[in-house]
């Protein structure tokens, strides 16, 4: 059974493979194809893979292509984890955006906006073929903004296309763990869109756990929500850590501008730095340096500004977000039933968003799919934020399917962390002049 990584020649794909090198046998894959439009990135990391799998006498065969279509032949489950405009584009997201004065982070704000932008005409692209060339597969979406490019692409896909964050799982993970409760004996209110939710329930019977944390101080402390935004109670909930940019945007603004370079210069400058490094040492090796000093400086402004000391990196911890992966990919291939905070369409969940509109909570996973689970209503202060967002969301598809520019300014409008039209629209023209992937914007 064939899984196809897209983006395959990506930084994280390493972790894919680990994780399934640990599991494959319960997943049935046997060949993983990985496609990448830069051939020297796929040689780079087939030389990763191939260092990892070098004691597993029976590891899937990796192969690899630049051509889409053969990637997706056969393919019984796609994991979709592109980045339209490279590293490049992700540093012009933040460069304009610092530049009229306002957040440029990957997947909020102006930022999210123009990498939405990008993304899903692509990610479009990639839905219609696998629908033709592989219609049975399963189509596991990690391309941000992974909210938005999901719904995209559940347009030709419906329902088989599922969308993952780790993120939640991990907020989940240290919160259960603070509480001392067995995940399977608790239900977990968690919900609204990709990095944009909310944990405001955890129920063992009756009774919420979850007060009783919020109102502790010390226990709170020992998570890194707790140390990142301080007091909870007025909020009766456990923020999602991407909650951080609206809760103290000239905070975070302010922090951003002060860093020696911004997120995406970082990130560019070590990956040029690794590639090579792959060729030049040990590939294993290399890339394990890289990775543990991208984890070390996640979000370190946000984390620096709140005092919350540093970042929680257990690597004997469950996995992040290939671990969920591979949790959906083995419940979908075995039909073992599993709960897991997915990307998936609202079908009346949420009763403050329609149907068709994909949001981020509880689901049930086997065989047939991902169906979500009933869940306590958000939070009061939550739901215009949502809404708001939502209608972000739904703007960029707009602009997109109509080639607008005026719908491109609109959503940068009404996105909370802009709120100008005269702002919107130079944020709009400034990446259409420095990216060339939005030159169909008019």
């Amino acid at each position: 059974m064939r899984l196809t990584v897209l983006g395959g020649g990506g930084f994280r794909v390493p972790l894919v493979y680990k994780a399934l090198l640990a599991d494959h046998r319960h997943t049935g894959i046997t060949e993983v194809a990985l496609h990448d439009v830069d051939p020297g990135r796929l040689d780079g990391i087939g030389r990763v893979l191939a260092a990892l799998a070098r004691d597993v006498p029976d590891a899937p065969a990796v192969v690899t292509t630049t051509d889409l279509d053969e990637a997706l032949t056969g393919a019984a489950f796609i994991f979709s984890a592109i980045r339209v405009g490279g590293l490049r584009g992700r540093v012009v997201d933040e460069h304009v955006a610092l530049a009229a004065g306002v957040l440029g982070q990957e997947t909020v704000g102006a930022g999210g906006i123009a990498y939405g932008l990008r993304s899903v005409p692509e990610s479009l692209r990639i839905a219609e073929r696998a629908a033709r060339l592989a219609p049975d597969a399963w189509l596991i979406n990690f391309t941000n903004p992974a909210g938005l490019v999901t719904e995209a692409m559940s347009g030709p896909l419906g329902d088989r296309v599922i969308g993952i964050c780790d993120s939640p799982t991990g907020l989940v993970d240290r919160v259960l763990r603070t509480l001392q409760v067995n995940p399977a004996e608790v239900r977990v209110h968690y919900a609204g869109l990709n990095h944009l939710g909310w944990l405001y329930g955890v129920h063992a019977g009756d009774r919420d756990l979850l007060p009783g944390l919020l109102a502790d101080d010390d226990r709170l402390a020992g998570i890194e929500e707790g140390r990142l935004f301080g007091d909870l109670r007025s909020l009766g909930a456990i923020p999602n850590e991407y909650l951080h940019y609206y809760y103290d945007p000239k905070g975070t603004l302010e922090a951003v501008r002060d860093a020696p370079q911004t997120r995406g210069a970082f990130l560019r400058e070590q990956q040029e730095r690794t590639y090579r490094e792959l060729a030049a040492r040990d590939p294993l090796d290399a890339w394990l340096d890289a990775w543990r000093e991208r984890e070390a400086t996640y979000m370190a402004e946000n984390r620096e500004l709140a005092g919350a000391g540093e970042r929680e990196h257990d690597e004997g911890r469950p996995a992040g977000y290939e671990g969920v992966a591979l949790a959906v990919m083995r419940a979908l291939a075995r039909d073992e039933p599993a709960t897991l905070i997915l990307n998936v369409r609202n079908r009346g969940t949420l009763d403050v968003l329609d149907d068709d509109a994909v949001v981020e909570v509880p689901c049930r996973v086997d065989a047939r799919g991902a169906v979500p689970l009933p869940v306590g209503p958000l939070p009061a202060h939550a739901v215009d934020l949502v809404r708001t967002v939502k209608a972000v969301d739904r703007l960029v598809l707009r602009a997109v399917a109509t080639g607008s520019r005026e719908a491109a300014v609109q959503a940068m409008a009404t996105h909370p962390l802009i709120a100008d039209r005269a702002v919107a629209e130079r944020l709009v023209d400034s990446y259409r002049a420095e990216l060339p992937e939005l030159s169909y914007l008019t």
